[in-house]
C-alpha cells in the first residue's frame, strides 16, 4: 500500500501563530489595564478613603476624662474630691467570646452577677469602637498581680488607674452633696447629640445633690488622643493628644463643725435641721436623718446594700429637709400676728378670752386649744409666748383665707424656696381656688381656723420653714436660699426674691414676743433659752400625726411610736443682729419645746460661740486646691495598663 506524505503548510501555522499572539497580548494589554486602573483608582480616586481606613486600622481615638471639680465647705475642708481607684475593663472588640472571657476572669477575681449585669447594660449603650468598658472597680494589688500574670490568656481586658469620686465626710452632707453614679439606660437615652459626645468615654454622672444640680460646672471638658496600635490593638505611642478641661470647683456656706453639731443633736431620731445666714441666705447647715454613704453609690451599690437602704423603715434615702411636708403647726404663728398686724384686723392691744376652746356661731363643734384650761385673757404678744390656740382661730376666722393666703405667700409657704439644690417639693399653703380645683369643694370656716394654726391642709418642708423665719429675721427681707458661695473662687451674690412692707413696729412687736417664747418666765421654749449668754427669738410647735376625736385626749403611750405628734421649732439669734435663723423638725419627738428647741439652741451655740476663726479661710482653701489638684495630676496617667391639734 503506497504511503501519502503530508506536507506542513507554514502559511496556516502562521496565522494561528499571529492569532494566538495578537490575543494573548490583547489579553495582556486588557489585563494590565485593569492593573492600571485598580491602582489608579487606590492611589488616585479612593485615596483619601483607604489611607483613613488604614489609620483607622492604625490608629485609635481614646477619650481622656476630665478632673471633676472638688467641693469643699466655708473653711475650706473637702467634701468631695477625686481618688485614683484600679479598674478592670474589656474592649469588646479584642475578645472573641465575651463570655468564656469573664468566666476565666472569676476564677482570678471578684467578679459578681451585678457586675456583668452592669457590664452588658453598658455594652449596649452609645460607645465608641474599640472604647473599654469597666467590668470591676477598686481591684486590690493582689487581684491586679493575678491578672498580669494571665495576661497571655486575656486578650482585650485591661487594668487601668482612673480618678473615681470619692466623699470623705461620708454619710455627713449625703443629702445635700449627693452623688455620681453610673449613666443607666434612662440617661443615656434622654441625651441629645452633644452630650453623648460629650459622656462618650465617661462612666459617671451626678445623680443627686449639688452633684447634680452643678454637673455641668463640676464635670469640665473632655479630652481625647489619637493613639497608634499594632495588630493586638497595643498602644504603640501617641500621635496628637487634647488635654481634658477640669471641672469648677465650689465652696459651700455650708460649715462642716455646724453640719456635724446638727447631726449629733438629732442623734438616732428622725428629722431635719435647717441654718441659714440671715444676711445672705447662704445655707449652713441642711441635714436629713438617718443619713447614708454616698460612697456605696459611685461605682455601683450592691443589691444587697440598696435594698436594706430601700426597705429600711426610717427611709435614710429620702431627704426629709427638701422633700418631707409637714403640718408647719405654731410655728407659723409669728407670721400670723403679724399679718393680723399688717391688715389691721388686729391691733397690738386687741385681746380676747381664751377658754381652752373656740367656736363658730351655729355650730357645736369645739375648736381645742392645746391647753385645755384656756390662757385666760391674751393679745398677740401672749398668744405667741404661750402658743394661744384660740386666738390664732379667732384671728384666722376675722382675716379670712384670702388674706392669710397672700400674706403667708410673700414668705415662701407652699412654694419652692428655690435652692440650688435638685428635687425640693412645693410646699401647700391652701387657698379656696386650691381646694376647688384639687377637691371640686367649697372652702369652709373651719378649713379656714385649722390654717391659723398651722393645721388642716397646710403643709411645709423644714427648708421652706427655715427660708420663713429668716425672713422674719431680715424684717421682710424674702432671701433665696443657696448652698454654693463660690464658683472657683467667683462669689455668687445673695438673691433678694421679695421685700415685705409693713409698720416697723410691727416687727418690733413680733421680735419681742418670739423673744420672750425662749427668755421670759412664761415663754412655751424657756428652758432652751435659758443661761443664755445672748438673746434668741423663736416659735415652737407641735404637728399632729393621726387625728383625735373631740373628747379624747392625747395620749401618748397608747399610741405608736411613729403615731405620735411632730416636734418643731423655728427660730434666730442674736435678737438685735440676726446671723443665723434655724427650723428643726422631729418626727414623732412630740414636744417642740422639750425636743426641736434644744437642738436649735446647740445650733445657735455652735454658730456664735463656738465658731472657728475664718479669717483665714481664702489662703486656706487655695491652698487645699492646690494640694488636690497636684494630687489628682499625679493621678491622671494610668498606673498599669495590660492589654386639728397644735401645741407649744
Amino acid at each position: 500500500m503506497q504511503e501519502h506524505q503530508h506536507f506542513k503548510n507554514y502559511h496556516i501555522e502562521s496565522r494561528t501563530f499571529t492569532g494566538r499572539v495578537l490575543l494573548t497580548s490583547i489579553l495582556i494589554l486588557g489585563l494590565t489595564a485593569v492593573l492600571l486602573y485598580r491602582y489608579y483608582s487606590l492611589q488616585v480616586i479612593n485615596h483619601e478613603d483607604y489611607a483613613t481606613q488604614s489609620d483607622n486600622n492604625r490608629i485609635l481615638v481614646q477619650t481622656i476624662s476630665p478632673q471633676r471639680g472638688l467641693i469643699f465647705d466655708a473653711d475650706g475642708k473637702l467634701l468631695a474630691d477625686n481618688r485614683p481607684s484600679y479598674i478592670l475593663s474589656l474592649v469588646p472588640e479584642n475578645i472573641r467570646n465575651i463570655d468564656k472571657t469573664i468566666e476565666l476572669l472569676r476564677t482570678l477575681v471578684t467578679v459578681n452577677d451585678s457586675h456583668v449585669d452592669d457590664f452588658y447594660k453598658s455594652l449596649k449603650a452609645n460607645r465608641r469602637p474599640y472604647q473599654a468598658i469597666p467590668l470591676r472597680f477598686r481591684l486590690t494589688e493582689e487581684e491586679i498581680a493575678k491578672i498580669a500574670v494571665n495576661e497571655y490568656r486575656l486578650d482585650g481586658v485591661e487594668v487601668q488607674a482612673k480618678l473615681v469620686r470619692h466623699y470623705p465626710a461620708g454619710a455627713l452632707f449625703a443629702h445635700s452633696i449627693g452623688y455620681v453614679g453610673k449613666i443607666n439606660d434612662r440617661e443615656w437615652n434622654n441625651f441629645d447629640e452633644e452630650q453623648i459626645k460629650r459622656y462618650q468615654g465617661v462612666h459617671t454622672i451626678g445623680k443627686i445633690g449639688l452633684e447634680k444640680s452643678y454637673e455641668d460646672i463640676l464635670f469640665g471638658e473632655v479630652g481625647y488622643r489619637n493613639v497608634e496600635v499594632n495588630a493586638r490593638i497595643r498602644v504603640l505611642r501617641t500621635l496628637e493628644q487634647q488635654n481634658p478641661i477640669q471641672g469648677k470647683d465650689l465652696q459651700l456656706h455650708i460649715d462642716s463643725y455646724l453640719q456635724q453639731v446638727a447631726v449629733d443633736a438629732l442623734g438616732d431620731r428622725r428629722g431635719a435641721v435647717v441654718a441659714i445666714d440671715v444676711e445672705t441666705g447662704g445655707v449652713l447647715s441642711i441635714v436629713s436623718s438617718p443619713s447614708y454613704d454616698p460612697n456605696l453609690f459611685v461605682t455601683g451599690i450592691s443589691h444587697k446594700n440598696y435594698n436594706a437602704l430601700r426597705n429600711s423603715l426610717d427611709i435614710p434615702l429620702f431627704d426629709r429637709a427638701l422633700q418631707g411636708r409637714y403640718p408647719p403647726a405654731s410655728t407659723v404663728k409669728p407670721m400670723m400676728g403679724l399679718a393680723g398686724l399688717s391688715e389691721k384686723v388686729i391691733s397690738r392691744s386687741y385681746k380676747i378670752f381664751d377658754p381652752g376652746y373656740y367656736q363658730l356661731e351655729n355650730d357645736n363643734r369645739l375648736y381645742r386649744d392645746w391647753k385645755r384650761t384656756g390662757h385666760g385673757i391674751v393679745n398677740v404678744h401672749k398668744a405667741i409666748v404661750q402658743s394661744s390656740d384660740t386666738f390664732f382661730y379667732d384671728l384666722a376666722f376675722r382675716m379670712g383665707v384670702d388674706r392669710i393666703h397672700n400674706f403667708g405667700s410673700q414668705f415662701g409657704l407652699g412654694e419652692k424656696t428655690g435652692i440650688d439644690l435638685p428635687s425640693e417639693r412645693r410646699g401647700l399653703w391652701p387657698s379656696r381656688e386650691w381646694k376647688k380645683q384639687t377637691q371640686r369643694l367649697p372652702w369652709f370656716p373651719g378649713d379656714t381656723i385649722n390654717l391659723g394654726i398651722g393645721q388642716g391642709y397646710a403643709l411645709a418642708t423644714p427648708l421652706q420653714l427655715a427660708t420663713m423665719v429668716t425672713t422674719i429675721a431680715n424684717r421682710g427681707k424674702h432671701l433665696q436660699p443657696q448652698v454654693v458661695k463660690s464658683v472657683d473662687g467667683e462669689l455668687l451674690p445673695p438673691k433678694i426674691i421679695n421685700q415685705i412692707e409693713t409698720d416697723d413696729r410691727y416687727w418690733d412687736h413680733i421680735f419681742k414676743a418670739m423673744k420672750d417664747v425662749m427668755h421670759a418666765s412664761n415663754g412655751t421654749a424657756r428652758r432652751a433659752g435659758s443661761k443664755s449668754s445672748y438673746l434668741m427669738a423663736g416659735k415652737t410647735g407641735t404637728a399632729q400625726v393621726v387625728g383625735i376625736k373631740q373628747n379624747e385626749k392625747y395620749d401618748s403611750e397608747a399610741l405608736k411610736e411613729r403615731h405620735r405628734d411632730h416636734a418643731l421649732f423655728v427660730g434666730f439669734a442674736p435678737l438685735d443682729n440676726p446671723k443665723i435663723a434655724v427650723s428643726v423638725i422631729v418626727e414623732n419627738g412630740e414636744s417642740g419645746s422639750g425636743t426641736a428647741a434644744p437642738i436649735a439652741r446647740k445650733m445657735f451655740d455652735a454658730h456664735l460661740l463656738h465658731k472657728k476663726p475664718t479669717q483665714q479661710t481664702t489662703v486656706k482653701l487655695a491652698s487645699n486646691i492646690l494640694k488636690y489638684r497636684s494630687a489628682d495630676s499625679d493621678s491622671q496617667s494610668p498606673l498599669v495598663e495590660l492589654g386639728p391639734r397644735s401645741a407649744d
